[in-house]
């Protein structure tokens, strides 16, 4: 489940109060070079077969640097860490100690990632997806982004402002899941170590290659 989710975690933020959401973008691709916060997901499956929808929720925190470096770690309800070194990504299910690595470049692409880990402005980011600006809701400024390759597992992502930082993103998938995530303790342009995006599988643990 994380596997999709987790890495299109955005960190956002914006210096100027006020801005518009594209404006918050803008100003985010430009000149936040590292952050971290903590989050919390709520994942909602569609109702099928008369069932009621089902939710899931989770928490963590989570840390990135540019370029193309990221950290997840899922705390509750189930510990996973995720994390990007520029060259693969690694996903660590603790429960099951086993580790799935990905070469980075293959899954990372056309998707929210792209946004905290390499793209400098949003010419850029318009490569890979059409943004538009959508209508303020809940108090936030949004902006829209809908990849523009069609076999994605990614059907769009939406990025919510309050002020100066992120306070949301709502990503919905192709298969009709949602997921919501809210940021609390945002930080921006901070000192992150090193050693924070370097992975190495827990010995006993299961490590499949993809």
């Amino acid at each position: 489940m994380h596997q999709l989710i987790a890495p299109f975690l955005i960190a956002l933020y914006v210096q100027s109060a006020g801005a518009t959401g594209m404006e918050s973008l803008e100003n985010f691709v430009k000149s936040a070079s590292s952050g971290r916060a903590e989050f919390s997901q709520v994942v909602t499956a569609p109702a099928r077969d008369g069932q009621a929808a089902r939710s899931k929720t989770s928490s963590g925190s989570f840390e990135f640097a540019r370029p193309n470096r990221f950290r997840f770690i899922y705390k509750k309800p189930f510990e996973q860490t995720i994390v990007a070194d520029g060259q693969t990504l690694w996903l660590h299910d603790v429960d099951l100690n086993q580790v799935t690595a990905r070469k980075q470049a293959q899954v990372l692409g056309s998707t929210p990632a792209a946004l905290i880990a390499s793209a400098p402005d949003l010419g850029a980011l318009r490569k890979d997806f059409n943004l538009e600006a959508v209508a303020d809701k809940d108090g936030l400024q949004w902006v829209q982004a809908t990849p523009k390759a069609k076999d994605g597992q990614l059907a769009s992502v939406k990025v919510g402002f309050r002020g100066n930082e992120l306070a949301a993103l709502d990503i919905l998938d192709s298969f009709g899941q949602r997921s919501l995530m809210t940021f609390s303790k945002m930080e921006t342009n901070v000192a992150v170590p090193a050693e924070a995006f370097q992975f190495k599988p827990p010995q006993g643990a299961t490590v499949v290659k993809q």
